[in-house]
């Protein structure tokens, strides 16, 4: 719920063109080229999961000659097990069994990540926070595709505007959420976390899906496979989704695309090579007040103009190279963006943007980047030394509109953000029962800013991120595991100001891992501080970055069969976060000043968790999932020493297997409980209420 940045006048600035090629230039050589620097182990292949026995035996030609080959890009690999950090796994069947109709509400239900859907449409990206960080636009977490970052920098709305919507869920093979900032492959925005997505590399045959359900939900998604023996497969997919609206004004339409692409140039070489994209057209129906979503008046419309539309693609090609114990890999990728939104945001209390009018903004942006590494796998260690790259360009535009026709002008602004990394990451098995993880990397940023109207503006930073972590087996099946880590996220405002410092953490962890069997179970106790956050100075009446918070908490992750047919599984986290040095100023007041030092970190709850009960029958052709996701004490955006109560949401589904088809049924929201996604100033975006949907799932 953002409205961005003040400033400007009516006539644009020239964008950076010819500055912005020679930059690109120099980054895009300065990555293929530059010895890669530092450690991150080479990963085992992930087992695929997708595919029968016998689809797999059918081409185990080409699976032996690729076998070591198939994850080609550096960031996609898998959590190891035995690496000593808390990551949650999701497989494909999980995906499969998981009453969701968007990324956000998948990765709410399986990895227990707490999540506030924004509700404005696919393109207006929701909140989706680890560890106690409030995450708006889920900016303190970040996205990769394939190896390719999601997160937007210089992005006027909020710095690091994350949008889920590129996600394709049926074409994930699977994806982990690593909890904090311990690996050195990440680096701007990996600040509470990352979710790492790794989609198929291969599928055989075509399969195809069709759903409908409430509020006028249809779907429909198509996925294709090959393969032959020259070494060459791929996926291409297609998907439609249309979305009737739970509230008036609420309606939305989403087409997709998905091309994944491997060929094998020799026994030791695979090229890699997929796009991503998406768009989107969507109502909006706005927020309720308070008062509104107590009384349960849904049909509330702030106003009927209110909509938005957004165009979201990337490309990628990776090459990996294996020549004795060393491994080279590289990606080169390119971003494109552009998006528009009409939404109107009642005044609130608090500080708070809303300012009782319609807003536009627009964001119209381009970008590429490069990554490289060298891995060499040693008799008792692996060892990665990398270098990346990252050039991005927008152009952003903030008006104010009459039922879309614009009035004046609050931002009209060109910038661009050119920056880089080297990082090393090793794992070094110092004894049978001894494992240490020892990384670092150093991210230089440099931003320049155009404001119209104002003196064109840069700056330039640099930042140190150590990671250092070791798990001892204290017997074949249990493990005691610490780590210590750093890491940074870039600031909101620096599209406008480049000055502003980087906001940081350090982040502390210990836990138990317990790998038995087929339980694999983990607890852990966590601890961050956060310096840099941007709080307001009653001397100087203006905003700096001198605020400070603190993250602790624990963290419970189980995988256990209770029999042959039924597995429990969950994941929970509780939290307590609490600013320990915060001032703030409120809009509607400017002779108050509220010190929030103590107080709960805004959009935040207590404890948050999923849980699901799995049935499946090794020889039936039934399965049955109930799951819950439950919301603790719940801490609303700029209402101070308010804290709204806990609530839980039950959802089940059933799936059949006929022949080559599936047919399955799920509700969300079995109870069908009112409960509030997001609140913000006395403003609710209300959760949606109960929801049937029934898929066929045909394979040709």
């Amino acid at each position: 719920m953002r409205i961005a940045h003040t400033g400007g006048r009516d006539t644009l600035a020239p964008p950076y063109s010819s500055e912005a090629e020679t930059m690109f230039r120099q980054l895009f050589i300065c990555a293929c080229l530059a010895a890669p620097v530092c450690a991150g182990a080479q990963q085992p292949v992930a087992p695929d999961t997708t595919r029968s026995d016998s689809a797999r035996a059918a081409d185990s030609v080409r699976s032996r000659a690729a076998a070591r080959l198939k994850v080609v890009t550096i960031t996609a690999t898998p959590v190891k097990p035995a690496e000593p950090r808390q990551a949650i796994a999701v497989s494909p069947d999980e995906i499969a069994r998981t009453p969701a109709t968007s990324p956000w509400e998948l990765l709410r239900q399986t990895a227990g990540v707490e999540v506030h859907i924004q509700g404005q449409g696919p393109g207006f990206a929701s909140d989706a926070s680890v560890r106690g960080f409030s995450s708006d636009h889920s900016t303190d977490l970040a996205l990769w595709i394939d190896g390719v970052p999601v997160n937007e920098p210089v992005n006027g709305h909020a710095e690091g505007y994350n949008d889920w919507s590129l996600i394709f869920p049926q074409a994930i093979q699977d994806l982990d959420v690593i909890k904090g900032p311990t690996s050195a492959l990440f680096g701007n925005f990996a600040f509470s976390g990352i979710v790492n997505v790794r989609t198929l590399d291969h599928l055989d045959g075509t399969r195809t899906w069709l759903e409908g359900g409430s509020a006028g939900h249809i779907e429909g998604t198509a996925l294709s496979g090959f393969g032959n023996d020259s070494g060459a497969s791929g996926v291409v997919g297609a998907r439609y989704v249309h979305e009737g609206g739970w509230r008036p004004n609420s309606d939305y339409d989403l087409g997709q695309g998905h091309v994944r692409l491997v060929h094998d140039l020799s026994p030791s070489a695979t090229i890699d090579g997929g796009v991503e994209l998406y768009g989107s057209r969507w109502n909006s129906a706005g927020y309720l007040s308070e008062d509104e979503f107590q009384a349960h008046e849904y049909d509330i419309v702030s106003n009927p103009t209110d909509q938005g539309h957004k165009i979201h693609a990337q490309e990628r090609a990776s090459l990996r190279v294996l020549s004795g114990n060393m491994l080279w890999r590289s990606t080169v990728y390119a971003t494109q963006g552009d998006w528009r939104i009409f939404l109107t945001i009642p005044p609130a209390g608090g500080r708070f943007e809303g300012v009782g009018s319609q807003t536009e903004e627009d964001d119209n942006r381009f970008g590429f980047g490069a990554t490289s590494a060298l891995t060499w796998q040693l008799s008792r260690a692996e060892l990665t030394v990398g270098a990346e790259g990252r050039f991005d360009q927008s152009h952003y535009q903030n008006w104010f509109t009459t039922d879309r026709v614009r009035d004046s002008v609050q931002a009209l602004i060109h910038a661009n953000q050119l920056g880089g990394g080297v990082f090393a990451q090793a794992g070094i098995d110092v004894t049978d029962r001894l494992r240490v993880d020892l990384g670092a990397r150093y991210d230089a940023i440099d931003t320049r800013s155009q404001p119209d109207g104002s003196a064109s503006a840069k700056d330039s930073h640099g930042i140190l991120s150590p990671k250092v972590g070791a798990l001892v087996k204290l017997t074949r099946e249990v493990g005691l595991y610490a780590n210590v880590s750093r890491g940074f996220r870039a600031t909101d405002g620096v599209i406008e100001d480049p000055s502003l410092p980087f906001i940081t953490v350090w982040a502390y962890e210990s836990g138990l891992k317990l790998d038995v069997g087929r339980v694999l179970a983990s607890a852990a106790l966590f601890r961050m501080d956060v310096s840099n956050e941007q709080t307001f100075n009653p001397l100087t009446s203006g905003s700096s970055s001198g605020g400070a918070s603190r993250h602790q908490g624990v963290e419970l992750s189980l995988r256990a069969p209770m029999s042959k047919s039924l597995t429990l599984s969950g994941d929970w986290t509780f939290n307590d976060a609490r600013y320990t040095r915060l001032i703030t100023q409120p809009e509607d007041d400017p002779t108050r000043v509220d010190t929030l030092s103590g107080a709960r970190v805004y959009n935040t709850a207590r404890y948050i968790g999923s849980a699901a009960l799995d049935w499946t029958p090794p020889a039936s052709v039934w399965s049955v999932r109930v799951s819950t996701n439950a919301v603790g004490p719940y801490s609303p955006f700029d209402e101070p020493g308010v804290v709204l109560p806990a609530y839980a949401l039950l959802h089940a589904s059933a799936t059949r297997r006929i022949g080559k088809a599936e047919l399955q049924i799920g509700v969300r929201n079995l109870l069908d409980k009112a409960y509030p996604e997001l609140v913000a100033g006395g403003l609710v975006a209300p959760g949606q209420p109960r929801a049937a949907f029934g898929t066929v799932r045909y394979d040709f």
